[in-house]
């Protein structure tokens, strides 16, 4: 019977802890920031991003800001206007000549933004 009661302690006093941790613990949350979109872009323009890895980023709406979220969504229509899905299994870049062209200019745009928040 001491046995027993041992062991029905403990399991309740693991069930319990297990009970008090999970109603303390909340949801993580993913916040994008301005150097996660500099970074997609430089291995967009470099080559070197997955079609997956875009879409993660690009398609995750941005609630905190809504700069970061409007140049999300600016790279979104770029990659409906220019992006080649099939390029990429080719080794190609994801987006053609123009779009490659305009994404540059995002990012140096997003990049000077960031910078001149950074200043102030």
């Amino acid at each position: 019977m001491a046995l027993f009661l041992l062991v029905f302690a403990v399991c309740l006093l693991i069930i319990g802890a297990m009970v008090i941790i999970l109603l303390n613990s909340r949801t993580p949350r993913y916040r994008t920031q301005p150097n996660d979109l500099l970074a997609l872009f430089d291995k967009a323009l470099n080559s070197q991003v997955s079609e997956t890895e875009w879409n993660t980023i690009i398609g995750y709406p941005i609630r905190h800001d809504d700069y970061l979220d409007g140049i999300r969504r600016r790279a979104a229509r770029l990659m409906e206007a220019h992006g080649r899905h099939w390029r990429v299994a080719q080794g190609k870049p994801l987006l053609d000549q123009e779009g490659q062209a305009e994404l540059k200019g995002l990012r140096d745009h997003l990049a000077a933004h960031t910078s001149l928040r950074e200043q102030y």
